[in-house]
């Protein structure tokens, strides 16, 4: 258990990470990587190293087609928050400022390596740590990032026969 002392430091700690971050992604702007609509390019390597580890054994077991589906879930997830309000927007991007920056990343997240090098051991920690975290904003984070996650790969036709499910109904009363 931590002690009142410890406790006080951290906090300290992590409000000067947040504050770092938020300045940093203020003062850097956001441009989208190219072929993205609200992602960067760190966020979508986040999103990237996140994909495997959220959707396990939802994925394809195939080496290029696990691969192409994790390109998909990230494209999707960056059209998904380019239609949120730009209030949560903003909001995301601080939670991915955040996890951009070395410190954050290792901090916060416990992650050591960098997004694209981070074991899949490394990132299910650091979500199992955010899930069952007593602050409810690492919480909702967590939960904010795996619903858009789900949300994404759900959406993609590419996995509904996986699920057994046909498809939307099309209107004239067949299955599109």
């Amino acid at each position: 258990m931590l002690t009142r002392r410890q406790f006080l430091k951290v906090g300290l700690a992590s409000g000067a990470v947040l504050a770092g971050a938020g300045w940093l992604a203020l003062r850097q702007g956001r441009a989208p990587a190219p072929g993205f609509q609200w992602l960067d390019k760190r966020a979508a390597a986040i999103v990237a190293a996140l994909v495997p580890v959220v959707l396990e054994d939802a994925l394809p077991a195939d080496g290029p087609a696990r691969k192409e589906a994790v390109k998909e879930v990230v494209q999707a997830f960056d059209r998904a928050v380019s239609g949120l309000s730009p209030a949560v927007q903003e909001e995301i991007a601080q939670l991915f400022a955040l996890l951009g920056l070395a410190a954050g990343r290792f901090i916060v997240a416990g992650v050591r390596s960098a997004w694209h090098e981070a074991t899949p051991d490394e990132v299910h920690a650091f979500l199992r740590r955010w899930r069952t975290s007593r602050f409810g904003l690492l919480r909702a984070g967590c939960q904010a990032l795996t619903q858009l996650l789900l949300a994404a790969w759900y959406g993609n036709p590419a996995s509904w026969e996986r699920i057994g499910y046909p498809g939307p109904p099309a209107l004239d009363g067949r299955r599109g």
